[in-house]
């Protein structure tokens, strides 16, 4: 468990790389972040327009593949920048957008047979693999869409370019995992913990 005050240490972190690429420089880790950010961690990192809170962009590491605070780097540069969705950020929306950070446990498969029932709308992130497609949606995504645990798994299909009951083939690994996420009130501002996501 994080508190407010570590995940606005590892947003700032964000904030300040993606600064960085903005200005032509290197991003710049201090080592005593390095040592306590060192646990690996799946990150996903959204950036929402302030104040109307639009998605600006979501990319992220699924898996506790890098230090957590390289998984922050990595996710809030590729939001910021690499999001096939959206074009890359501007200097000028830098103070006018927010970070959000979703910290993930390690995903676990679920057998099929325990399917929809094992899916715990609100507190499940789902992701989906058949052959080379994936798709993944964080925890708070149904609560903003109101969906049933029928319906974020088609969902989750869809996102990986799927057919919408893929869910239900013998070959697709669904796995789910759960997520801590902070968001800043304002750019640059403090930290509160959510639960609540735009990210889709």
């Amino acid at each position: 468990m994080l508190s407010s005050e570590e995940a606005k240490e590892l947003i700032t972190l964000g904030r300040l790389a993606v600064q960085s690429v903005l200005r032509g420089r290197e991003p710049v880790v201090p080592s005593q972040l390095r040592e306590r950010f060192s646990s690996k961690r799946g990150v996903f990192t959204t950036l929402l327009t302030f104040p109307d809170k639009e998605l600006r962009g979501c990319i992220g590491v699924p898996y506790p593949l890098y230090p957590l605070w390289q998984a922050v780097l990595y996710s809030s540069i590729n939001s910021a920048f690499k999001d096939p969705r959206f074009p890359p950020l501007r200097g000028e929306e830098l103070d006018r957008t927010i970070w959000e950070l979703s910290i993930l446990t390690e995903p676990k498969e679920v057998p099929l047979e325990e399917l929809p029932h094992a899916v715990r709308v609100g507190v499940d992130g789902l992701m989906v693999e058949l052959g080379d497609a994936k798709g993944l949606l964080l925890p708070q995504v149904p609560l903003r869409y109101g969906w049933s645990a029928v319906e974020f798994l088609e969902n989750t299909c869809l996102k990986a370019g799927l057919s919408k009951d893929c869910w239900k083939n013998p070959d697709a690994k669904i796995k789910r995992f759960q997520s801590e996420v902070f968001e800043e009130v304002e750019p640059w501002g403090e930290v509160k913990r959510v639960e609540a996501s735009h990210c889709r």
